[in-house]
């Protein structure tokens, strides 16, 4: 038999064999929801599923939710990338559980083989992709030196390589200082931060109409006043900004800055604009290595649909993990749950990750990234061009 037949049935094997354990821990990660950099419990319990064959670094980068698991001492580093950071009120509506078992079994099929390919095998468990940009603090900080690709799978409604746009994003938060009055005795004595937002809000409406159609920006009111009688002096707010890229983002960031700037100028109040983490960037997909995805999933009957562009544009979103594909070759597939209309960010698709359908999804995901790196490895001309830190 070919060996690399014989290297993908082992792999296979070992995926089998840690299925329900795997399905037990996206179980898990799902019933115990915790935000950007407060997950405690996910990430121990994801890096102790490693513990093994892997070599756990737990706590790297000074980001206590942060780990790199490593097997393997091959000369080709690949990382595998876990992300298990819920959001607030919807819990993990996007699946990071999902994304954290299949980055677990990926690694585990790989482990055992890692040495017969030449290749060193990274499980890095990365916090706050909701909020913060863990894997961007993680780049800065040198957890991903010395790797020439990263993969990582996310669920979502419907298998697809790279059709979702990634936009670049910016997250602000905005805080107004007014002066409070007593709001029917003594209305003329304050300085009104509700009214700031309200002009602001009304600004970025009206300069809606003349931005890129792939820009978007949106956000929410934090806290806008205590009490009615009281004219509101601390209000604050946290929008999001997206462009097409980083340069795009970087142009319309301060037209959006001024809408608030706007708000402060008409009230009287001041305004401070934090930026909330690092900015993420698009996304560079890594032609070579979807190709291998696209096949292997192909394999395991996964199905995937080829939007139009003008329709696939629609669906735009973020990551973090876009920063890692500008610094090396990457991809970030997403898995289909079989659940449209829901889609993520929605309680139905909350639901929809702990299914049958999404319990085959961290199977699948598994295998078709370990099968992935397997081609990689094996495929000379891919694996030179890794080594040499080129994209295809």
């Amino acid at each position: 038999m070919d060996a690399h037949v014989d290297v993908k049935g082992a792999a296979q094997r070992e995926v089998t064999a840690a299925g329900p354990a795997l399905v037990e821990l996206s179980h898990a990660v799902h019933s115990h929801p915790e935000l950007a950099f407060e997950e405690e419990r996910a990430a121990a319990w994801v890096a102790d599923a490693l513990s093994g064959p892997f070599a756990i670094d737990a706590g790297v980068c000074d980001i206590p939710t942060a780990f790199a698991a490593t097997a393997g001492s091959g000369p080709l580093t690949i990382a595998i990338c876990a992300e298990y950071d819920a959001l607030p009120s919807v819990g993990h509506a996007c699946g990071h559980n999902v994304i954290a078992a299949a980055a677990v079994g990926a690694g585990l099929a790989l482990a055992s083989i890692a040495d017969d390919l030449g290749i060193t095998v990274k499980v890095m468990g990365t916090p706050a992709e909701e909020k913060g940009g863990g894997k961007i603090l993680m780049l800065q900080r040198g957890a991903f030196e010395g790797v020439h690709a990263a993969m990582m799978v996310h669920p979502s409604s419907q298998d697809d390589l790279d059709h979702m746009p990634c936009l670049a994003i910016q997250d602000l938060e905005v805080h107004y200082h007014g002066k409070t009055a007593h709001a029917s005795a003594y209305p003329e004595l304050g300085l009104n931060g509700a009214d700031a937002l309200t002009i602001a809000q009304t600004a970025i409406g009206l300069l809606r109409q003349h931005i890129k159609h792939t820009d978007r920006i949106h956000g929410i009111v934090l806290h806008g006043g205590d009490a009615p009688n009281v004219v509101p002096h601390e209000t604050s707010g946290r929008w999001y900004v997206r462009a097409k890229n980083l340069k795009q983002l970087d142009e319309l960031e301060p037209r959006v800055i001024r809408c608030f700037e706007a708000g402060a100028l008409a009230t009287g109040c001041t305004v401070d604009v934090e930026k909330a983490g690092p900015p993420y960037s698009e996304f560079e997909h890594d032609r070579g290595l979807a190709a291998f995805y696209r096949a292997n999933a192909d394999s395991l009957g996964r199905k995937f649909v080829d939007l139009p562009e003008e329709v696939a544009q629609r669906f735009a979103g973020s990551t973090d993990m876009a920063n890692i594909s500008l610094a090396m070759p990457s991809i970030h597939p997403m898995l289909g749950l079989d659940c449209f209309p829901a889609s993520n960010h929605q309680p139905e698709f909350t639901a929809a990750c702990v299914t049958p359908k999404a319990d085959q999804a961290v199977v699948d995901g598994a295998l078709a990234m370990a099968w992935t790196v397997i081609d990689a490895a094996q495929d000379s001309a891919t694996r030179e061009r890794l080594l040499a830190g080129v994209r295809a």
